[in-house]
């Protein structure tokens, strides 16, 4: 079945490729992807599985397919939504949506997924078990897709998940693991720093809203630097600090925002716990008063080491002519709401090289300028066929 299912997703690149393209050209941002949900659903119209809309807190949705034979049940994940952002390409099939672009692949993801999966469906008689085909929808914007998804109960018990996001650091062909933390966690902060105003004059009758909020924004720093453990990772980004008025008046209030980074369970906690001690600490100091928002995102994601091996040792030893190198990648700092599929179910989060040709500085995801290099989409879709394949086959 492996051979006839490599043979089918070869014949149909080009039509992962078109689908990406329409995909590409009509993006739809997080919680708002009503006509790309409608695109999934019209897909798997007519197919022999069970398909169910609009699952968790927005248009997820869940492709069931059971195989013929009895056997285990795994999980496979696609997201597809978009970014607000400005596309700067000169794609034939660049965004038709102002302001709002794939830029971060998901495009590819969805692609690579629906033809995956329609060969798989056409090969559902000699498949053992059963697998949940998971489109999921708003990753990019917390509080995300994937806990809802969890927690609507619709996706059983899963004795596995997998995903894919692709990556351009590698070209085409190169296939990216790496095992334990390999994501960073995110916390979404607002600080909010009500003091009292006054004339640029006489600021011993004021309270500076503005000389508070410039102590908080460098004694947060000292978190990272004399908390945190030198071997683990954490970030404190400062990324807005609104505290415009006057040039002689003193400022009576100023906001604060900016995001928290942090590489396992065990730093986030440490940065919690120092955050609200400093925010308490500027309130005694500077005699003001401190509303905090401060929101855990997404946690670390964490894949786990035993099929995290298992995948790189199953696409090492298929020897498929499209995929010509399997290597460990080093964690990494962004975030993905796929870490709470992995705090439920064991799992692995791979990669998938996608720097365009003859390309040597490759924009990143979430650029204005982002591309891929389309050939990584047909090794997508035949990286999660061997890996789904190679999991239902184990005993």
């Amino acid at each position: 079945m492996r051979n006839e299912l490599m043979e089918m997703l070869e014949e149909r690149k080009d039509e992962m490729i078109e689908i990406r393209r329409h995909l590409h050209e009509h993006p739809e941002l997080s919680f708002k992807e009503e006509r790309t949900a409608a695109y999934i659903a019209d897909f798997y119209k007519g197919k022999n599985v069970e398909a169910e809309t609009n699952v968790g807190n927005g248009y997820g949705i869940i492709v069931t397919l059971k195989g013929q034979l009895p056997g285990k049940t795994i999980g496979l994940r696609a997201d597809f939504d978009a970014l607000p952002i400005t596309e700067e390409t000169a794609f034939s099939f660049k965004s038709s949506n102002e302001g709002v672009m794939h830029a971060c692949g998901h495009d590819a993801h969805t692609a690579y997924m629906l033809i995956l999966a329609d060969c798989l469906i056409q090969l559902r008689d000699n498949i053992k078990g059963t697998i949940k085909i998971i489109h999921q929808h708003a990753e990019e914007q917390p509080p995300g897709g994937a806990r809802s998804i969890i927690d609507s109960g619709k996706l059983g018990e899963l004795e596995a998940i997998f995903g894919i996001h692709v990556l351009p650091m590698a070209k085409a062909g190169t296939v990216g693991y790496h095992s334990g933390y390999s994501f960073n966690g995110r916390t979404y902060f607002k600080l909010r720093i009500q003091a009292s105003g006054g004339h640029g004059s006489s600021p011993h009758k004021a309270n500076d809203a503005i000389v508070a909020g410039s102590y908080f924004v460098t004694a947060v720093q000292t978190i990272i630097s004399r908390r945190v453990d030198p071997l683990a990772t954490g970030v404190v980004t400062i990324g807005s600090f609104d505290g415009k008025g006057s040039f002689n008046v003193i400022k009576d209030s100023i906001e604060l925002e900016g995001d928290i980074r942090y590489s396992n369970d065990e730093t986030q906690a440490v940065i919690d716990k120092e955050f609200h001690r400093i925010v308490g600490g500027v309130e005694e100091l500077f005699g003001v008063t401190c509303e905090l928002t401060y929101t855990p995102d997404y946690p670390p994601l964490y894949n786990d080491p035993e099929l995290t091996a298992f995948v790189a040792e199953t696409l090492e030893g298929v020897k498929d002519r499209n995929i010509t190198e399997v290597r460990e990648f080093p964690r990494m700092a962004p975030s993905d709401d796929f870490a709470y599929y992995l705090e439920k179910i064991p799992g692995s989060y791979f990669f998938i090289g996608c720097t365009p040709k003859g390309v040597t500085d490759p924009y990143f995801n979430h650029h204005p300028k982002f591309d891929i290099d389309e050939d990584a989409i047909l090794i997508a879709a035949k990286s999660m066929g061997h890996v789904a394949c190679s999991y239902l086959d184990m005993d």
